[in-house]
């Protein structure tokens, strides 16, 4: 009979919680009732969820205006493709998020640019820099800029360089609302 009397006293305890909780509804008087002061170890405002480090949220990666590629002209004639020496353009972009234990995401960006020869380049070494922005609304998380070569064999006509930028904190606050751009060349920070 020891079982039984074990197995009466959590059903009374368990009762008695349920109870106490009914004496106050969340939210009156601005206060918890004893019941969820008793089930959340005291605290004064709901329990914060801890969301699975797997589960987060990753925004696709979107470039900003003007800046998918960079052409170079000879002679100062922008626009007229007989003159076009060189092309670099955006051609894959990938991203990854991970959620951290304080609820921050760690995010890295790759972007992917593919360096083309027109009618008046030459084999050669071309610069290729891109932009890291993580913002949320005009608030700017990150903004972080790298360099790359591409670089163009004699006898060839183009090349394929990945610039990757990792170890960008989002913090938790901001961690389901920020937003991910990225460019050639830059624009200033500009948000």
């Amino acid at each position: 009979m020891k079982g039984s009397g074990t197995k009466a006293r959590v059903a009374i305890a368990v009762l008695g919680v349920s109870v106490l909780a009914g004496c106050t509804t969340p939210g009156e008087s601005g206060g918890m009732g004893v019941g969820e002061m008793l089930l959340t170890g005291g605290a004064s405002r709901a329990p914060v969820q801890a969301r699975p480090l797997d589960d987060v949220y990753c925004p696709p990666v979107t470039i900003f205006e003007g800046g998918s590629a960079i052409q170079a002209y000879s002679g100062g004639r922008a626009g007229d493709p007989s003159a076009l020496r060189s092309q670099v353009a955006i051609s894959n972009l990938a991203r990854e998020c991970q959620g951290q234990p304080d609820g921050s995401t760690l995010v890295k960006v790759g972007v992917e640019a593919r360096a083309l020869l027109g009618g008046g380049g030459s084999a050669g070494r071309y610069n290729v820099p891109v932009q890291f922005i993580v913002k949320d609304g005009s608030t700017v998380i990150a903004n972080r800029s790298r360099s790359a070569v591409a670089a163009i064999p004699a006898g060839g006509t183009q090349a394929t360089v990945t610039v990757v930028e990792d170890g960008i904190v989002v913090p938790a606050a901001r961690a389901n609302t920020f937003e991910i751009e990225v460019g050639l060349g830059g624009r200033g920070g500009r948000g």
